[in-house]
Order: C-alpha cells, then sequence, then structure tokens
C-alpha cells in the first residue's frame, strides 16, 4: 500500500481556487441563449477556450495555471443565434478519478501519484496528464494542449476521442502553443523534457502528417521551461528564460522550478529549413506568451522582429510579494541573427497579458495586438484583468475598453469572411521586405480591423459568466452583443475561433 503522507494542504486558503478561478463541475448543453445586442450575421462559427479547472477538490498542492483538468467551453454561432456546451477533457487519470469520487493525484508541487492498489498497474506510480492549457486544430484535428506532453484529441461535439500522438511519430508530445503557419498550413511545435534531448521541435504538415520529426535542438543541456513560441517566414522562434526544473528541490519538499537570472534570458533562432539555430542573448527576463514575429527585410542575414510580453520574472501562483514585485509590458525585440544581439524597446507599460492577434498574420507583420489589461484596480489576483487594450504598432497608441465589473479573458480575432480574399489567409506575395513600420499599408490593417474580437469574462460581483462580441474597427466603444453562458466559466486560459467554412 501506498504509505506516503501528503502534506497539509487547505485547498480553501488557495485564490486560484475561488472567486472568479473556482472551478464548476457540471456539464451542460444549452440553446438559444441569452442575447443583449445583436450578434453578427457574418458570425458563423465555434469559439472555444481551454482551461484548468480541478474535477474534484485537489490534494496535496494547487498551481496556477499549471495545475487542473482541462475543460472545454463552446459557444456555437449562427444566424445571429448562440448555442453553449462544455466538457471535461477525459483522460486517463481523469478517468480513474470519477471512478473513486475523489482526487488521486495530487498537484506538480506535491508529487503525489497513486499506486496500483487504486488505479490499476498501467497508472500506478504515473504523473496525471494536464491537457488544460490551448486547444487548437489542424488538419482536422481539434486538439486539447498540455504544457508539454501529448495533446488529446477531441470531436466536434467535444468529447474525448484519446492522446493524440501523430501516429507514433511525436510520442513526447508537443507545448500549450504551437503555431500554424497562415501560408503553408504548416504547423511547427517544440517539446521540452526533463531528460536529454532537453528540447525538440517538429513540423506537421497542412495534411497532418508529420514532416519533420522531433528534431534536438543545439545548445540547450538543462531541462527548462519554456511556454511559448513564435514564427517567421524563415525561423521557429523561441525565448530560453532561465526557468530550469530542479527535481532534487522538489523532491525536498521545495520549488520543482527555480529562477537563475545570473543565467541571463537566451533566443534561439531556429531555420525552418533545418540548418543550426542562431543564438542571440541578454539579461534575464520571462515570457509567458508571445505577440508575434516576422523576418524584417529578405535574405538569411535579416534581423527578426518579436513581439512579446515580457516580464521581470518568473512568477506562478498567487499574489507576488511586495518585496519583490513583478512588472512587465509589451516589448518588441529586434534580434540580429549574425551578431547574436539583441535590442529591446518597451512598446506599453501596462499591465497585460494573453496577447492575440490576427491569426492570418502569423509569421508577418501585424499592426494590431490585443491583450488582457488592467484599470489599476489593486484586488484582482495575478492572471485577472477587467479591461480590454488594442495596440496599433504603426501610431504606437493604445486603445482600451474598461469592463466594469467584469473580468475578462484572453481576446481572440474572428475575421469578416472574405476580408482577405476567398482564402482568408495571409498573401503569400507579403515576404516582409517592405517597410517594417507597415507605413504603405501592406501590414494586412485594413483586414485586421475586419471582424470582431471575441472572449469570456465573468462578473466579480455575482459570477455570471458572459460571452463578449467587440467590434474590430472601434473595440473601445464595447460589445455589440453579449451572451449569457449558463454556467460560470472559471478565468483563463486560451481559445480559438473556428469558422465553419473551413
Amino acid at each position: 500500500m501506498n504509505t506516503y503522507v501528503p502534506p497539509r494542504f487547505d485547498p480553501t486558503r488557495v485564490p486560484h481556487l475561488l472567486g472568479s478561478f473556482a472551478p464548476v463541475s457540471e456539464e451542460v448543453d444549452v440553446a438559444d441563449l441569452e442575447v443583449t445586442g445583436e450578434l453578427p450575421d457574418t458570425l458563423d462559427g465555434l469559439y472555444l477556450r481551454n482551461g484548468p479547472n480541478p474535477r474534484f477538490t485537489p490534494i496535496g498542492s494547487y498551481l496556477y495555471p499549471i495545475d487542473g483538468d482541462g475543460m472545454l467551453h463552446g459557444v456555437w454561432i449562427s444566424g445571429g443565434r448562440a448555442r453553449y456546451r462544455n466538457r471535461f477533457v477525459r483522460t486517463p487519470a481523469l478517468v480513474a478519478e470519477e471512478r473513486a469520487g475523489r482526487a488521486l493525484w495530487g498537484g506538480l508541487g506535491s508529487l503525489i501519484v497513486p499506486d496500483a492498489d487504486q488505479v490499476g498497474p498501467e497508472l500506478a506510480g504515473t504523473f496525471r496528464e494536464l491537457p488544460d492549457i490551448n486547444v487548437v486544430r489542424h488538419a482536422g484535428r481539434l486538439l486539447a494542449l498540455a504544457e508539454s506532453a501529448c495533446p488529446f484529441r477531441v470531436d466536434n461535439g467535444l468529447a474525448t476521442l484519446g492522446r493524440e500522438d501523430f501516429g507514433g511519430v511525436l510520442p513526447a508530445g508537443i507545448t500549450a502553443h504551437p503555431k500554424i503557419d497562415p501560408v503553408t498550413g504548416e504547423m511547427v511545435v517544440f517539446c521540452y523534457g526533463l531528460e536529454p534531448p532537453y528540447l525538440t521541435w517538429s513540423v506537421i504538415g497542412r495534411d497532418g502528417t508529420v514532416g519533420r520529426g522531433p528534431t534536438p535542438v543545439d545548445g540547450v543541456d538543462e531541462p527548462m521551461m519554456i511556454h511559448d513560441m513564435a514564427l517567421t517566414d524563415r525561423y521557429a522562434v523561441l525565448v530560453l528564460a532561465p526557468a530550469f526544473f530542479d527535481l532534487a528541490a522538489a523532491m525536498a519538499g521545495g520549488s520543482f522550478l527555480a529562477w537563475r537570472p545570473e543565467r541571463g534570458t537566451r533566443v534561439a533562432l531556429i531555420p525552418r529549413d533545418g540548418g543550426p539555430p542562431r543564438w542571440a542573448a541578454d539579461e534575464a527576463f520571462w515570457v509567458w506568451h508571445t505577440v508575434n514575429a516576422h523576418d524584417d527585410g529578405p535574405g538569411a542575414d535579416a534581423p527578426v522582429v518579436l513581439d512579446y510580453v515580457q516580464w521581470s520574472r518568473l512568477a506562478v501562483g498567487g499574489p507576488q510579494e511586495d518585496s519583490d514585485p513583478v512588472s512587465g509590458g509589451l516589448v518588441r525585440a529586434r534580434i540580429d541573427p549574425v551578431a547574436g544581439s539583441m535590442t529591446r524597446t518597451l512598446l506599453d507599460d501596462s499591465r497585460v497579458e494573453f496577447p492575440r492577434v490576427d491569426d492570418r498574420r502569423i509569421g508577418r507583420r501585424h499592426r494590431y495586438t490585443a491583450l488582457a489589461t488592467g484599470t489599476g484596480r489593486t484586488d484582482l489576483l495575478p492572471g485577472e484583468y477587467d479591461a480590454v487594450r488594442w495596440y496599433d504598432s504603426r501610431t504606437g497608441t493604445s486603445r482600451v475598453w474598461s469592463a466594469g465589473n467584469l473580468s475578462v479573458g484572453e481576446p481572440v480575432f474572428a475575421p469578416e469572411p472574405g476580408s482577405w480574399g476567398s482564402s482568408d489567409t495571409a498573401d503569400p506575395s507579403d515576404d516582409g521586405s517592405d517597410a517594417s513600420d507597415g507605413s504603405d499599408g501592406s501590414d494586412g490593417s485594413d483586414a485586421e480591423q475586419r471582424g470582431y474580437w471575441l472572449t469570456f469574462a465573468t462578473d466579480r460581483t455575482d459570477g455570471s459568466s458572459w460571452f463578449l462580441v467587440l467590434p474590430a474597427e472601434d473595440p473601445a466603444s464595447g460589445p455589440v452583443a453579449r451572451v449569457r453562458i449558463p454556467v460560470r466559466v472559471p478565468l483563463g486560459l486560451h481559445g480559438c475561433w473556428l469558422p465553419t467554412q473551413e
């Protein structure tokens, strides 16, 4: 029998298990949702979001945003009407816990695992899978993504189909933020691990076959956490901040992640043609999420421009300590692949996160970045925001919509059908060789203003949740439609807009 005694843990004292973050257990299907305002006729598809939602009261520990079972929340829109469905991503661990009627695995910070008497020999001693971060659709597959493991495939009704290892070619899985090239249709992915090779990258073709299997990234000789990536026409861009896994410390009751700022932050430019990576280095900073990247000119030696949300250090879990506050903002880095250097420019010093652009601009210059932001309230938790901000890279200005009592999630762009031609993809002739400020209008900004920004929001006063539709041409004017969601949608994390015609 398992003789391990879990550490004392009181989930009622974990801020990210309470209030707007508190998990929900009910799975519901509701048609003809209540709409305030008018849903645009051009919106026809599915808005889908994934996020951490413990099915049972956690034991041992709970670390937001990494721990938690995945729950998918879907809003189907067509003909000015909306319906809703939510479903858990049913991993083998979750199914075992549902049979037991309680949590059997602890959070990542406690290393509690069940024995064979509790879950059988196949699951005994294993760590639970956590496909609770993001959701994407590629090559007909709808994938719920984990931090760094195999995703789980779900069907169009959100029922779990099983673990996806891409025909056995990617058995270690991928991370939660792959990037899909809107021109080639390729999905570029990476994966980090606790054993060599510590970092690999791969390419999945438009048809879903793996064109490049796991390829080690030379120059990485320790296990590191890397949450997101960016893509250009020539490179996969990875930011390697000094967040190292420390299993010895974790086994002794300490943190499994060690922040070592003296090591600095490196950026890897990995040629998509398979060449050796090019490196640049700077002082330490942390990146949860990139915005976008592009090659700033023709030729293999042209600089790379990377926009991202920068933080002064890694921070996870509850409120930060006042003695070591975390600062951040929207930053643009210009990376010289020849000199191995980078210069960083602060674009907006507001408290922001969850940046998104029009996905048709991935890997090419964009004009608008939408981000969740704060209005200055001091009672919001880390990861909680009460406004949406749009940064205009052409003018260097921002517009803000304040959500009042609503806590908002990640904004996602839904383009107007046909706004970029019949294919609704970026122009393949745009090679990024023109003016980097987009002054000639070739940054796709006209198309970026023809559509809607979508997000979930939860009222902090009564716990009600809403699906918001904001017009891209004037987003600061507020939602043109608010759809009442029949259950509370816990805050965080990532989602996508899936048009019906694709």
